[in-house]
């Protein structure tokens, strides 16, 4: 019989290889798999002890001023442009709180002054509608008026501006979306900053906190550690645009004194001192450092104390009287001069520093109602 020699068949090592590391993987996997026990319970918790004074202070203010703060919803009525109908859509959200027990509301001026019609949620989730008393745009701050009884209603307690300091704990309160009241801590960061209202004035004496301030925060409060109101928040600085940046406060005692004012008439009664002056653009043309009166208005207190108005003489024009301070204070622009009239009140008498010609002149003149 013949034989035949035929070559053995060799596995490849490639196909060794391989299987070693799978039998390594397969025996180092063995001592990562999870270890059951049927016999686990949960486990005892530890005792915590008593909570820290200023968290103790932090839940306290909290509790106290939480029913203070409401939800308002700003409406807008549109006509659908394919069927004419009128329907109406949330047009924004923000914060306020309560003024008095009669149910007046405050908030900012953005988050209601374009609305058609406002919502004012209290927290207890009531809902009522929000009557205007009264805005300040150039402070951007609004009154509601809201129909809730008395009882449903609690004032939140007032504190002083003036005696803020830079490093004093502060909170901000505020129920965004409606959904619950947030609390966010933080400091006083900075006194005395301006921000621009909606009107393009600006808004001196801000209050800027670290606090966060959650976009529906507007119109809410921003209280000391006493729970005492110190600000209403008003803008939010933050590059990332998120709430994680600077905010900004309208300081209570400008409050104190625009809200009595909207409540009685409506609206801001400014002191003035009754004359037209010249625009930016005019007085940068003519080179002039200061107000320059255009006009004064007969009977009015800058006519009883003498001041001159621009005028013309055989075709000549002879430039009046330029404003140059107010008890000292230097104005430059109109925007000055309100901003520094408002720090006082009808019937005061203030010292005018003026220019006329060559000559540096003290007028004393007393303030009046103007629109």
């Amino acid at each position: 019989m013949e034989q035949h020699n035929y070559p053995k068949k060799r596995i490849p090592s490639w196909f060794i290889l391989v299987v070693i590391l799978m039998g390594l993987w397969w025996l180092a996997d063995r001592g990562e798999r999870p270890k059951y026990n049927k016999e686990a319970v949960p486990r005892v918790v530890d005792a915590r002890g008593d909570l820290a004074e200023d968290e103790k202070n932090t839940i306290s203010v909290f509790e106290e001023i939480s029913p203070s703060v409401v939800y308002i919803t700003s409406i807008e009525v549109r006509r659908s442009i394919f069927s004419l109908n009128v329907y109406e859509i949330p047009q924004g959200t923000g914060s306020g709180f309560v003024w008095d027990k009669e149910g007046r509301i405050v908030t900012n001026y953005h988050v209601v002054g374009d609305a058609s019609r406002v919502e004012v949620t209290l927290g207890d989730d009531t809902v009522y509608k929000g009557i205007m008393v009264g805005a300040a745009p150039d402070k951007d701050i609004a009154v509601l008026q809201i129909s809730a009884p008395s009882e449903a209603l609690t004032p939140i307690p007032l504190g002083d501006s003036e005696s803020l300091l830079v490093g004093q704990k502060v909170f901000a309160i505020g129920n965004p979306f409606g959904l619950d009241h947030t609390i966010t801590s933080g400091i006083v960061s900075a006194l005395e900053r301006e921000i621009t209202a909606v009107t393009g004035r600006t808004i001196q004496g801000v209050i800027q906190t670290d606090a966060a301030i959650n976009p529906g925060n507007s119109g809410g409060p921003l209280l000391d550690s006493a729970g005492r109101l110190i600000g209403v928040n008003t803008a939010i600085y933050s590059p990332s645009g998120g709430s994680a940046g600077i905010g900004f406060a309208v300081p209570v005692n400008v409050v104190n004194k625009v809200v009595p004012e909207l409540i009685r008439h409506g609206r801001v009664i400014h002191p003035g001192i009754g004359v037209t002056l010249a625009s930016e653009r005019i007085a940068g043309r003519l080179d002039i450092q200061g107000l320059l009166v255009i006009k004064v208005q007969p009977g009015s207190s800058a006519h009883k104390a003498g001041l001159r108005e621009t005028r013309q003489v055989r075709g000549k024009v002879i430039l009046g009287d330029i404003i140059l301070a107010v008890n000292e204070v230097p104005v430059e622009s109109y925007d000055e001069l309100r901003n520094e009239l408002d720090r006082y009140r009808i019937g005061d008498e203030v010292t005018l520093i003026i220019l006329r010609g060559d000559e540096h002149i003290k007028v004393k003149v007393r303030l009046e109602e103007v629109g």
